[in-house]
């Protein structure tokens, strides 16, 4: 992940559009939830309405939607014209699952739709709008409030879009969770990108970075699992290991023991015990695994030997 310059010097150069920070730094406002370029010509918001990303990606997942007028996505001055009717028609609605099949029925092929959005983006089609569908349900957990009504307001086009996409991920929207079992989410930001953890009262169940593919499916099993939804919510487990990734990041300390609930079998359980026993820079190969845990190995396949004919 890149060193950004400071706020100070990302600012600056905002303000007097300095085309060298250009590809250097995404800027965000908070007002708007919308990011651009570091040369958008946009009227300049407040220092202190402002927030600065190494990548266009990690504004995405943040919650922000890309500016029309910088257009902060396109790799070159006008997306073609699949594109931008593509990403016309995820904003219509952002929480919603735009298939291959869909493409096809819309007389677009896929593997077109994905290789244009990879050049002009740098992320897929797909990738796109999971980045979208997540970073509306991310942005109440990356805040840390139990209803910001009023922020979707001002944020979103549709508000209905940001509770269509907080209740299809984590269960039901944060006003009626309640009455109901809960695992708490906190947004960590970290050197390597954000991260999002999920507890209870017995520990922590997931830590994953935002951006990582497969998360989305991965909290739903884990909602399904535990019979619970998922709400943005203080917790002693959640301070502890924000905490902890602080010191390790920093180089304070290596060690982390936050209590961790573990869900799988018990083979799983087994590998993970194991795994949590390897010290910070040591390695182990998958033979020498097995062997711990008395893994039976495949034999090798015996090499039947032919016959030369003359």
């Amino acid at each position: 992940m890149k060193r950004l310059p400071s706020t100070q010097t990302m600012y600056r150069a905002l303000v007097e559009r300095d085309t060298s920070f250009e590809g250097v730094f995404f800027v965000a406002v908070k007002t708007t939830k919308i990011f651009c370029r570091p040369t958008c010509s946009a009227k300049k918001p407040k220092f202190e309405n402002v927030e600065f990303f190494s990548t266009s990606s990690q504004a995405l997942y943040a919650g922000y939607r890309p500016c029309l007028r910088c257009t902060p996505l396109n790799r070159e001055k006008e997306a073609p014209a699949l594109v931008q009717q593509l990403r016309e028609r995820v904003e219509q609605s952002p929480t919603d699952r735009i298939s291959g099949a869909d493409l096809r029925a819309l007389g677009i092929d896929p593997s077109t739709a994905r290789r244009q959005f990879q050049r002009y983006y740098g992320m897929t089609f797909q990738a796109y709008q999971r980045a979208r569908r997540m970073g509306l349900a991310f942005s109440e957990i990356r805040n840390g409030e139990s209803i910001i009504t009023a922020q979707v307001r001002t944020g979103y086009e549709s508000a209905s879009g940001f509770w269509d996409a907080f209740r299809k991920i984590f269960g039901t929207p944060p006003s009626q969770a309640e009455d109901v079992e809960c695992l708490y989410a906190r947004w960590i930001e970290t050197p390597l990108g954000a991260m999002v953890a999920l507890a209870n009262r017995d520990g922590l169940y997931l830590l994953e970075f935002v951006d990582r593919r497969g998360l989305e499916r991965e909290i739903l099993l884990l909602r399904n699992r535990t019979q619970s939804v998922i709400v943005p919510g203080n917790n002693p487990h959640l301070d502890q290991i924000a905490d902890e990734l602080d010191d390790y990041f920093s180089g304070r300390c290596m060690h982390f023991s936050v209590p961790l609930v573990l869900m799988g079998s018990a083979f799983e359980k087994r590998v993970w015990e194991f795994l949590g026993k390897i010290l910070p820079g040591e390695t182990r190969s998958y033979a020498e695994l097995a062997d711990k845990l008395e893994i039976p190995r495949r034999p090798a396949r015996s090499v039947v030997p032919t016959a030369k004919i003359v």
